[in-house]
């Protein structure tokens, strides 16, 4: 029955703040969010309690456990086997397989594997969402490949896309993760909250966007899209990918170095000066939410605390903090929160959407710099609802 409540609490907490950022309420389809609400319950419910659901996830598992395998042979062919020792853990067990799985992703697009499996999943979306075919498209499309490489896709339209439009693809991009660092979580998470993750957040967006940023989009769908791949020598296109795999590994290391360190140096400022930590002090400012989305009141305040680093610092510090808390949380607790975790919804994500999209077109890019803090906070609200349908099926 507590469940029950607190999924309502945190449903209508959400609606709310949805609302009061919103544009355009008089275009709101109620039908279409309501159908894509029970949709997102029965699929929480499927991943996280009924045994065909556990054997899609542990399938999952199998899988990525598998490519980190693989991965491992060539960390430990540069690095000597240090992996094997423990040494860099985190380094060489967790960054580095992503090289490897971001050549794999390049592989796929480049067969044409990728673009089919966009262009399918995201047509069977449009006739559920209400929304055009170029969101459901992009919403698969970021899951497939980030948020920085996805705009890239739409280069050759991206002028032509309305700011409204643009709008819901920048925070669909911050509000999924990019399947080559999937593995990564998997590391530090429970694989099935993970998917569960994936999965909820695409349905979460839907739902948060319809309340925020409504439209009817389907006369709008003359942008005449096509998945723009432009044609390369396999060799080419595979030196690319890795390439952009071990970029993204060295921008992730760099941003953790830098986050813990301030995060240490702020939080030993706070103690000295007010007698509590930065992030105890963050704990406190989202105890409140943490307990509206399910999160047991004696558990709350820890919980509101790592979900708040993971919002001013990126989700891999937060997954660090939630490591280390593991044995004072419930099931309840870590579940919610690890759905939470598994988003792109944090201040440097500003930057990077921004920039990606003005690296292809400038007056686009400055167009979705204005948007700056209502992105993180739609992709934040995403983030608190799969967090919270989570919470029901638990």
């Amino acid at each position: 029955m507590s469940q029950i409540l607190h999924f309502s609490l945190g449903l209508v907490m959400i609606v709310v703040l949805a609302l009061l950022v919103g544009r355009n309420h008089k275009a709101i389809r109620i039908s279409y969010i309501i159908h894509l609400l029970v949709i997102e319950v029965m699929l929480a419910w499927f991943f996280l309690n009924i045994e065909a659901g556990l054997h899609v996830v542990t399938g999952f598992s199998i899988l990525f456990e598998q490519l980190l395998k693989y991965a491992a042979h060539g960390t430990n062919f540069v690095f000597g086997n240090m992996s094997d020792k423990g040494l860099a853990f985190f380094w060489l067990n967790i960054l580095c397989p992503i090289v490897f799985i971001s050549a794999l992703i390049g592989i796929l697009q480049h067969f044409y594997i990728l673009p089919l499996m966009i262009r399918i999943i995201g047509t069977a979306l449009s006739k559920i969402n209400g929304m055009g075919k170029l969101e459901s498209f992009n919403a698969v499309s970021s899951l497939m490949l980030g948020q920085s490489e996805n705009f890239i896709i739409y280069k050759d339209i991206l002028s032509q896309i309305p700011e409204w439009r643009l709008y819901t693809m920048a925070v669909t991009a911050m509000s999924t993760v990019s399947m080559s660092i999937v593995g990564a979580y998997m590391t530090l998470l429970q694989p099935k909250y993970v998917v569960t993750a994936l999965i909820l957040n695409m349905f979460s967006t839907f739902i948060i966007l319809s309340l925020i940023n409504p439209y009817d989009a389907h006369d709008k769908d003359d942008l005449n899209f096509r998945h723009v791949c432009v044609r390369k020598s396999f060799f080419e296109m595979l030196s690319e990918y890795i390439l952009a795999g071990f970029k993204v590994i060295v921008i992730v290391a760099a941003m953790l170095i830098g986050f813990i360190a301030l995060i240490a140096g702020v939080n030993a400022l706070f103690e000295t000066i007010f007698g509590i930590s930065f992030q105890g002090i963050l704990g406190y400012i989202f105890f409140p939410l943490a307990w509206v989305i399910g999160v047991p009141s004696n558990e709350a305040l820890q919980v509101g605390s790592i979900m708040a680093t993971k919002i001013v610092s990126n989700e891999f510090i937060a997954m660090i903090d939630l490591q280390k808390n593991y044995s004072t949380l419930s099931t309840r607790s870590e579940g919610i929160l690890s759905v939470f975790l598994v988003s792109f919804a944090n201040f440097s994500s500003i930057g990077i959407v921004t920039g990606s999209i003005k690296g292809l077109n400038e007056h686009q890019g400055n167009v979705v710099s204005r948007f700056g803090l209502r992105l993180l906070y739609s992709s934040t609200l995403v983030s608190l609802l799969s967090a919270t349908v989570t919470g029901l099926a638990l």
